[in-house]
């Protein structure tokens, strides 16, 4: 199938749609229809060839290319959505709620508004929902979110100096485990090991499947290893440039070798990698 890619939000998951006979290209925006009613995106994939099993079917087609019209409506969307961000945090402290407004958006075709927040545990907005519908006479839909999703929505600078990478280019979240930090000998400090949001840092992930790797084709420290230099023990290893250090005792000292060396001398054969 022929599809595009849209995009509703800066790092926003992409979303596969059908752009029928338009000639859509890439960066151009676009007005489709979604779940959440018609909405405005970016084409961030243009002219993509997908298997129909990776696309949700009936797929939805492109409504038409958008005018400066629908970009005009978007910003005046962006600025009622400032506006409507001020009374919400003015109603909340008005009902005593113990909740942290994030964001607030306007759908394109503004028959929605949608408040996202943080709590601690779940929060009664009802009565401040009657009160925001009484405000803005349109729908509302108060959404909570979590820590990852807050700091993807705000952005910001993060340990490595550069703008924060879910804000920026990741569209989803995979999941983090400390065992990444563990495979990569990295601190398990949480400060140095965590993102702004206090949670892992994404970019554990990264090189996670090249540690994974390293480790399967490399011994593990502490293992017994025979060489043409005598019988010796791992000392240490750099797993990037498949380093192996080996502590001989007949030599007295702690001798270096490279992956490659270690399978021609035999120690490691290529049979007991697979």
């Amino acid at each position: 199938m022929q599809v595009i890619g849209v995009r509703f939000k800066k790092a926003g998951k992409i979303y596969y749609f059908d752009p029928g006979k338009l000639s859509v290209a890439l960066d151009d925006y676009v007005i489709v229809e979604t779940v959440r009613g018609v909405e405005f995106g970016r084409v961030v994939l243009a002219d993509k060839q997908v298997d129909e099993e990776d696309v949700v079917l009936p797929l939805k087609k492109v409504i038409r290319i958008a005018t400066d019209k629908d970009k005009f409506t978007v910003a005046e969307n962006t600025e009622n959505a400032a506006q409507a961000h001020k009374v919400c945090e003015k109603k909340i402290r008005e009902h005593k709620l113990d909740m942290n407004l994030v964001e607030v958006e306007y759908t394109f075709d503004r028959n929605k508004v949608i408040f996202y927040f943080t709590a601690d545990g779940r929060v009664d907005f009802r009565n401040l929902v009657k009160d925001l519908a009484a405000v803005f006479k349109t729908r509302i839909e108060l959404r909570q979110i979590g820590v990852r999703d807050e700091a993807k929505l705000l952005g910001g600078i993060g340990p490595c100096g550069r703008m924060l990478c879910c804000s920026t280019f990741l569209g989803d979240f995979e999941p983090v485990s400390i065992k990444m930090a563990k495979d990569q000998n990295l601190s398990l400090n949480p400060a140095k090991i965590s993102g702004l949001c206090g949670r892992l840092m994404c970019c554990l992930k990264y090189e996670n499947d090249e540690y994974e790797e390293a480790k399967r084709e490399l011994p593990d420290l502490g293992e017994a290893i025979r060489t043409s230099y005598g019988s010796g023990k791992v000392v240490g290893l750099n797993i990037l440039e498949r380093l192996v250090q080996i502590e001989v005792p007949e030599k007295e000292r702690v001798i270096e070798y490279t992956l490659d060396e270690l399978i021609e001398e035999g120690v490691i054969s290529t049979q007991a990698m697979e």
